[in-house]
């Protein structure tokens, strides 16, 4: 008797523990959960100062890049296996959850002895034509902060994120569909010059609302990365536009 009471207490146990602990709700929010685990929670920098934020980033930039790591154009063992097998409409979802996240931001940091509000280097605003290089403005916005659909903003990055990033340009271990004009663009780039821009854009502060512009000219040649054709882009309608993966 004492042995049946016991088992009854121990399933009438189980089935209140298990009534408390619902499943999941199945939505793209709780599906994107693994990809916080090293993006942070709410899509904030990781402590190692090297995973960047995904929320509030421009959704064809995202969905470009997922599709670079599923094409193998980026390499990052964790997310090629992560996305490898996902269906290129999903990677848009996905792209578009966060992307409609508001961007959160870290402190700017005093690094390499760049103080918040220091001169930019000349290649962020000004180029250098004598190598057809194109100011940083140019693509990324008068902020920096980014450009709908396809532009990410570079400021509220971690240097040694930004560093990373040119360095796999460089080496081809980051491509982008031809013409891959960042990779261009590194190739030419000493290590002085990368470890200025990166410690400039590390230390500028940034209001945690900043939000990459949301309008861009009517006529605009999409000639980097995974977009080649001339489009008509206006107002917020230029958040929606989705570039269809290429080979």
């Amino acid at each position: 008797m004492k042995y049946f009471l016991l088992l009854v207490v121990s399933l009438v146990s189980h089935a209140v523990w298990a009534g408390a602990t619902p499943p999941a709700p199945d939505t793209i929010a709780e599906r994107v959960k693994p990809c916080l685990a090293c993006h942070s929670p709410g899509g904030r920098v990781g402590k190692d100062a090297y995973y960047p934020r995904l929320s509030g980033k421009p959704q064809g930039y995202l969905y470009n890049q997922l599709l670079n790591f599923k094409q193998a154009r980026r390499h990052s063992r964790p997310m090629n296996l992560l996305v490898e097998n996902l269906s290129d409409e999903y990677l848009a979802e996905i792209a578009a959850y966060f992307a409609a996240q508001p961007p959160r931001y870290v402190a700017p940091r005093d690094g390499a002895g760049v103080k918040p509000g220091a001169t930019p280097p000349p290649l962020l605003t000004q180029g250098d034509p004598a190598r057809k290089i194109p100011a940083c403005i140019a693509c990324h916005g008068k902020t920096l902060t980014g450009v709908v659909p396809h532009i990410p903003g570079l400021l509220g990055l971690p240097a040694d994120y930004i560093s990373a990033q040119f360095g796999a340009w460089k080496t081809g271990t980051r491509r982008a569909s031809e013409p891959d004009c960042m990779g261009g663009i590194a190739r030419q780039l000493d290590t002085t010059e990368v470890g200025a821009i990166a410690a400039w854009l590390a230390a500028q502060p940034l209001s945690s609302d900043a939000h990459a512009a949301d309008a861009l000219p009517e006529e605009l040649p999409l000639r980097c990365g995974s977009v080649t054709a001339t489009v008509k882009v206006t107002g917020k309608a230029a958040g929606k536009i989705m570039p269809k993966a290429r080979p």
